[in-house]
């Protein structure tokens, strides 16, 4: 799988144990940056995780922050972009079978590490249920045809 990963100066420490997993699991990974704790503004990393996700360059994004919030509202910007924000292996879980979440956001002062690689990983291997989920999805994204 393609998963591209950027985060602001309070993800960067996630965001580099991440790519290690990722890449050790297999995976190809485009980084966006940051590349260092020097404080930063996270839309500009952000942004492009969720269109390289939307145009289909990338199979999955994955976001960080220090809370995660800031980088979940700006990937679901980008339309196209399902982004939801993860703090235990539930919500993972919960993001693909239900809302077929192509980006998940974490907060690195919020989770520990340990955590946030076993939400990588659930969030990876959990297939989306379809089902009565589609219709969902569909008036989210096209809002217009409720």
């Amino acid at each position: 799988m393609k998963i591209a990963i950027g985060s602001d100066h309070a993800g960067y420490r996630y965001k580099q144990r991440i790519i290690q997993h990722l890449t050790e699991l297999g995976h190809a990974v485009r980084d966006v940056g940051t590349h260092s704790e020097e404080s930063c503004d996270y839309p500009l990393f952000i942004r492009p995780v969720a269109l390289a996700v939307a145009d289909g360059d990338c199979d999955r994004g994955i976001v960080l922050g220090g809370s995660g919030n800031g980088e979940a509202i700006a990937a679901n910007r980008v339309p196209g972009v399902r982004c939801a924000l993860c703090w235990d292996t539930r919500t993972a879980t919960l993001a693909r079978e239900h809302n077929d979440a192509n980006v998940i956001s974490m907060g690195q002062r919020l989770i520990s590490i340990e955590t946030a690689l076993t939400i990588v990983d659930t969030w990876l291997a959990t297939p989306f249920e379809g089902g009565r989920h589609v219709r969902r999805i569909r008036l989210i994204d096209h809002p217009e045809e409720a």
